[in-house]
């Protein structure tokens, strides 16, 4: 018996199937045989060459192991930089969830350096809090004084550093929150300026944005940036806490001609600012940088470092004092040396630089040994993305909260450390647009809305907790700190001492 057509045609695909499996069978005999040959024979990797194919799991595990730790094997407290429950708290608060938790803390009260803020017997009742007032920067000392609202803001993260949706995003959820967006020292896009939120416009060392032809600070570029009426203030940026002593580092890959053009630099070719501003040699020059952009702008000018060596300050508040208090900066933003970046050399992000908790109780006292501490508005940033966190610098003296993180976080960052890359999953620090897909600036402006005022939100539950009617008015006395003995101590003791 015959057998038919779709008979012949079925046993015609069946050997077709198995010379293709065949085929595919050849291809990977071939290519671990060719693995293999290589990894014997190469001398760089001692484990390949011992390990032949086998070896190079390692490198995948490897990989792999940064992913999984923070999912499997970390526990709630655990991991760097940072940990489960910070980030499930930021999740929580842009989507707008319950943050409450219940039986019971996973913070164990007892570690050498924490924070306990000492609630009142009387604590402030609801309708008997205050508002946020504005706190106004450079009134007085400008023409254009800057008065905000806001405690919690946005810390300076670049475009380029960061894709188009992202930046969309913050920028439309900054205006929804009423907080501002530092724009980096990368310059100003129109992505910044498309959402409607006020501004502070960042001049790195390499001055993007406001740059001449041989990379100068120049006064007219500065009055074309300020004739935007969203760029409220102008920070020269001195250093950056993650990698003082160097500059912003974006990698060829990120620099598109957009970018390019926005910084005035060759396209496709790495941006390595300056380790320093060139023409700040001490502080009188960083007195005339300031009064150069502040009379040029109309606008409040301050300035951006992370504390190491500590005497410099001395010298600052009396080159201030002897030129006159309208010489003084209108703000300086204080990093911290665990902040956060796209790119650093570890040496540097690992080793170099004050912690916040050390280096913003020596600035506060330094203003008020100077008599500086009205004049000039302090901003601090460096993993203040928790209300705990946020409280903790207001007690000891901060009148803003910066904070870029926390706000990538609300936009959806998984900590998957690819940031100096160009392969972001969430889209966040990408270029390719496969990957921005991801990312809807609609949707996470929300987020980022949300998380900025539940932040302030409970900023305000601890300053009612320890009975004063708005954030602002917390003080060294309304925390201890935990000792290396593990024995709480006045905070006001700690810093004093």
């Amino acid at each position: 018996m015959e057998m038919g057509y779709w008979g012949s045609l079925g046993l015609r695909l069946l050997e077709f199937s198995a010379l293709f499996f065949v085929f595919v069978i050849g291809l990977i005999a071939a290519w671990l045989i060719y693995m293999y040959i290589n990894d014997v024979t190469q001398k760089e990797h001692a484990v390949r060459r011992n390990f032949p194919v086998i070896g190079r799991l390692r490198y995948k595990f490897e990989h792999l192991g940064e992913f999984f730790r923070q999912y499997f094997f970390s526990m709630d407290r655990e991991e760097l930089p940072f940990n489960r429950a910070q980030r499930t708290w930021v999740y929580r608060a842009a989507k707008n969830l319950d943050s409450t938790v219940a039986f019971g803390s996973t913070r164990p009260l007892n570690q050498p350096g924490d924070i306990i803020f000492l609630n009142h017997p009387f604590p402030t009742l609801t309708v008997n809090a205050e508002k946020i007032s504005a706190m106004t920067i450079g009134e007085g000392f400008c023409e254009i004084p800057y008065g905000s609202k806001s405690i919690v803001n946005i810390s300076g993260m670049s475009f380029g550093a960061l894709s188009v949706p992202a930046v969309r995003a913050l920028s439309m959820g900054a205006k929804k929150a009423g907080i501002w967006l530092n724009t980096g020292e990368g310059g100003l896009s129109s992505y910044h300026l498309e959402g409607g939120c006020d501004l502070v416009f960042q001049i790195g060392t390499a001055k993007y944005g406001v740059r001449d032809d041989q990379g100068n600070l120049c006064d007219e570029h500065l009055k074309k940036i300020a004739a935007h009426e969203q760029v409220r203030m102008f920070e020269i940026k001195l250093s950056q806490g993650a990698k003082p002593g160097k500059g912003g580092m974006l990698p060829g890959a990120k620099v598109n001609r957009e970018i390019a053009d926005i910084r005035r630099i060759p396209v496709h070719q790495d941006s390595i600012s300056p380790n320093a501003h060139p023409e700040i040699e001490c502080v009188e020059d960083i007195l005339n940088m300031i009064k150069q952009v502040r009379q040029a702008t109309g606008k409040p000018a301050g300035i951006k470092f992370v504390l190491g060596e500590v005497s410099w300050l001395d010298d600052l508040c009396r080159a201030i004092l002897n030129g006159g208090i309208k010489t003084a900066p209108d703000f300086i933003t204080l990093d911290s040396a665990d902040g956060g970046t796209g790119a650093a050399p570890q040496s540097l992000m690992d080793y170099v630089g004050l912690p916040l908790r050390s280096s913003l109780p020596i600035l506060v006292t330094k203003l008020e040994e100077y008599g500086l501490r009205s004049r000039i508005k302090v901003i601090c940033s460096g993993k203040l993305l928790n209300p705990s966190d946020a409280a903790w610098a207001l007690c000891v003296g901060a009148d803003f909260i910066n904070n870029a993180r926390g706000f990538m976080f609300s936009l959806g960052c998984i900590q998957a450390l690819q940031c100096n890359k160009n392969t972001c999953p969430t889209g966040i620090t990408t270029h390719d647009t496969d990957l921005q897909k991801g990312l809807d600036p609609v949707l996470k402006s929300d987020r980022v809305a949300n998380y900025a005022c539940n932040l302030q939100y409970e900023l305000e539950l601890i300053a009612h907790s320890c009975g004063v009617k708005r954030p602002r008015l917390l003080g060294l006395q309304h925390a201890h700190i935990i000792d290396a003995n593990g024995d709480l101590i006045p905070m006001r003791e700690k810093y004093s001492s």
